[in-house]
């Protein structure tokens, strides 16, 4: 593999286990969300679940930590990428004219 390479894999590793990490605490609010609908549904004492909802709300709070956590990296990572002399990375460069996006006028990205 090119170094180009290696460094799109990780990039691209990074960015699937913050869509990840995104997703999960998606689902969790979503699962509260569903417990507190169905308590009110069932006209049942909010004291009913609620050590199930505290749990889920503590399991939320652990992925928002995990999502800062992998922010942190991101930020770590771009900056051995800098101090290694590879410049910002944009993604994976098109091949052919033809894939290429337009170039708007004025700012352009610049290796470092």
């Amino acid at each position: 593999m090119t170094k180009t390479q290696v460094i799109a894999s990780v990039a691209d590793d990074l960015t699937s286990a913050e869509q990840s990490v995104d997703a999960a605490i998606a689902r969790a609010t979503t699962l509260v969300q569903s417990m507190i609908g169905a308590r009110l549904s069932l006209g049942v004492s909010p004291v009913a679940g609620a050590d199930a909802q505290t749990r889920a709300l503590e399991a939320i709070a652990s992925l928002s930590a995990a999502r800062q956590a992998l922010v942190a990296c991101h930020g770590e990572l771009a900056k051995d990428h800098r101090r290694l002399g590879y410049g910002v990375y944009a993604g994976p460069m098109p091949k052919t004219d033809d894939e290429k996006p337009p170039v708007t006028e004025g700012r352009r990205l610049r290796a470092v």
